[in-house]
């Protein structure tokens, strides 16, 4: 009944993301809601230019809206929506300040991370209240240890740092979308085998707001999702993973958005102490356009990766 339930929720995210499309865009595009292009990045996407942004309010609205229809209305499920639609806000913020300005640049870095921490603090005292184990377990070898106290900076610093994670992966049409969609489908997979409905259902429901969301974000895109959305992903995909206790295994089931932050802080790094680029471009995914590869292909092959370390993920996690 559990499996069904998650199919379910997961059927009826995608039909609320695809429905409220077309009565979505219509009204950025007339609000004028079109999203700034970096000067600096890849010349190709300067036509991008003015596509409505902030769509990731369909993916929100679609992912609370069948939650709250599927899911038991328990503190498990308002710390999982805290913490998408916490973050999704900071991102709103954020996009709304960059299209009121014309500025490709939104919130200041202290402004967005003041949010994060709060929206952070709050998921820690939710976690109290549920009595929420503070152990850490390791995938595979069965061993696991108390963090204690410990535990809660750890959560801050793994929604923080996971919700940047995603937000830099946001780069080209439909790449977020899919490779999200990966993570949290893996998600569910790994909360139903741990008999966890109230996750998997969350869980289904993003996937089902994402692939809906995907339908018109697909190249060429005709809405981007904004920070509203990206930073509304990582919040979420954070709390999956210590709601299921497998914080360790999101490095490697979002192992793309590790690399993407990585390229970020590589290449910051790098020029910083040596002058030097590492890569054309980051987030990396820029890297591959710059030598030469098609954003299709990029795309394409950042879900392939995504799609193989979420199923070494399933099987380090016993559940293949």
């Amino acid at each position: 009944m559990d499996f069904k339930i998650v199919m379910l929720t997961l059927g009826v995210a995608f039909l609320l993301a695809v429905i409220m499309g077309p009565l979505f865009i219509p009204l950025l595009r007339r609000l004028k809601f079109g999203q700034q292009i970096r000067t600096d990045g890849p010349q190709g996407h300067l036509k991008k230019a003015g596509t409505p942004t902030m769509g990731g309010i369909i993916i929100m609205l679609a992912l609370a809206l069948a939650v709250l229809r599927f899911g038991e209305k328990n503190l498990e499920t308002m710390t999982l929506l805290v913490a998408s639609l916490g973050y999704g806000f900071i991102g709103f913020l954020d996009d709304y300040i960059k299209i009121l300005f014309k500025r490709s640049l939104g919130l200041t870095a202290k402004q967005k991370l003041l949010g994060q921490l709060i929206v952070s603090v709050i998921v820690c005292v939710l976690l109290v209240q549920m009595d929420h184990s503070t152990d850490i377990r390791i995938p595979y070898v069965g061993f696991s240890f108390d963090l204690s106290w410990l535990y809660f900076p750890f959560v801050v610093l793994l929604m923080m740092g996971t919700s940047n994670a995603v937000n830099f992966t946001d780069g080209l049409d439909g790449l977020l979308a899919g490779t999200s969609a990966i993570a949290f489908g893996a998600y569910a997979v790994i909360a139903l085998n741990n008999s966890q409905p109230n996750i998997a259902i969350f869980s289904a429901a993003m996937v089902g707001a994402v692939l809906g969301f995907l339908v018109f974000n697909a190249h060429p895109a005709k809405v981007f999702m904004g920070d509203t959305g990206s930073l509304g992903i990582g919040g979420g995909l954070a709390v999956v993973a210590m709601l299921t206790k497998s914080e360790i295994l999101l490095a490697l089931i979002g192992g793309v958005f590790v690399v993407e932050i990585l390229s970020v802080i590589i290449q910051v790094v790098s020029f910083k102490t040596r002058g030097k680029r590492v890569f054309k471009m980051s987030p990396i995914h820029h890297h591959f356009e710059l030598v030469g590869w098609s954003e299709w292909r990029v795309v394409i092959t950042f879900w392939t990766a995504g799609l193989i370390l979420a199923g070494i993920g399933l099987y380090i996690n016993e559940v293949l």
